[in-house]
């Protein structure tokens, strides 16, 4: 009996490196794109959840005395994805942790920064210490500490990598349930409107637009490593502007590829200096 081959589009975007991604990246977001659920259970619950989304962010933005609990919602989050969310989709969030911080060490190593991230969470429970509310905050931090640009972005003559860390998919452990049954963006949607209701209403409001400063960050990295062209990678664009919650869903995926595009971006060219050092 013949498995069912996947569709010609689908077969071109495996094939297709114009953008660079690591192949371990596009086998689970692939494998994340034929659960079924993502088809039929997806657009109902976005629909359900962008709705209520709205509503929560409406009585957040009152002036009504302010709360957040922090460890409820990634607790809430940890236990959700380990008993819920697909092992891809887990994957895929873990993965995007390393991506990011990656990112930001090398671009606070080669701008003589001291400024580090250290959030490599390995298993759903490494959440819990390596949480969603820290990765944004660290994301801000390395803003601020970074300063202005033209006062360091300049091209290195040489590139330093003492901070990156080579993503390995063997080192991530997820213990697979048959509950385990959601895609990435119907796990997405569900989240949404928990986090929105236990943060702060300015916390929230610059997590879902620090995926702006996606930008900021190929700009920078760019001008360090001599190609201008990479702000071409981002979607989410100019983080003066404050969006609020509406087309949330679509900004937060684009966010993840953008990191899994420049971590791929970055490896290749670690990799390359090494081959050369090593001939």
């Amino acid at each position: 009996m013949t498995s069912k081959l996947p569709s010609k589009y689908l077969q071109a975007i495996r094939h297709d490196d114009s953008l660079p991604i690591e192949e371990e990246a596009v086998n689970l977001w692939l494998k994340d794109l034929d659960n079924s659920f993502r088809w039929v259970l997806r657009p109902i619950l976005q629909l359900f959840f962008a709705a209520l989304l709205h509503i929560v962010w409406f009585i957040k933005r009152l002036p009504l005395p302010q709360f957040s609990a922090h460890q409820f919602l990634q607790k809430t989050i940890c236990w959700f994805c380990t008993h819920f969310v697909s092992p891809e989709a887990n994957f895929l969030i873990l993965r995007h942790f390393a991506t990011e911080s990656n990112i930001l060490n090398f671009l606070a190593e080669n701008t003589d920064n001291d400024h580090r991230v250290n959030l490599y969470p390995k298993t759903i429970n490494d959440m819990l210490s390596n949480t969603f509310v820290n990765h944004d905050e660290e994301l801000f931090e390395c803003f601020i500490q970074l300063g202005k640009s033209n006062t360091n972005d300049s091209q290195a003559e040489q590139l330093h990598w003492s901070s990156w860390q080579a993503i390995k998919m063997d080192e991530f452990s997820i213990e697979r349930k048959k509950t385990q049954i959601l895609d990435f963006e119907t796990s997405h949607a569900l989240f949404m409107c928990l986090f929105c209701f236990l943060l702060k209403r300015d916390e929230y409001r610059d997590a879902i637009n620090g995926f702006n400063l996606d930008q900021s960050i190929a700009i920078r990295i760019g001008r360090i490593i001599g190609e201008p062209n990479l702000s071409e990678y981002a979607y989410n664009k100019y983080p003066q502007y404050l969006l609020g919650p509406w087309n949330l869903g679509q900004r937060f995926l684009m966010h993840g590829f953008f990191t899994e595009h420049l971590y791929a971006k970055l490896e290749q060219l670690r990799l390359n200096e090494l081959s050369k050092t090593t001939k």
